[in-house]
């Protein structure tokens, strides 16, 4: 399951995956499938990578610039 997998993974799995679709020794049925699967991990990663961007903007900053935690993300 895509949900599941953290970044790392998902991306490793995405890079099989786009290997073997570049390789060309795919049968086309496979290849379909290669494909939707690749295209989930992809939209996983981009969902992993937001919230990652979501809570580093919301680190907060002290007056010399050392981080003092994060403020709550506001709605909108």
């Amino acid at each position: 399951m895509t949900k599941d997998l953290s970044f790392e993974a998902a991306m490793a799995e995405l890079e099989t995956v786009v290997e073997q679709l570049e390789s060309g020794n795919v049968p086309l049925e496979e290849s379909i499938k290669l494909y939707e699967r690749g295209d989930k991990l992809k939209k996983h990663c981009e969902k992993k990578l937001a919230e990652a961007e979501e809570k580093v903007a919301q680190i907060t900053l002290n007056a010399d610039g050392q981080a003092t935690g994060t403020k709550p993300v506001e709605a909108g």
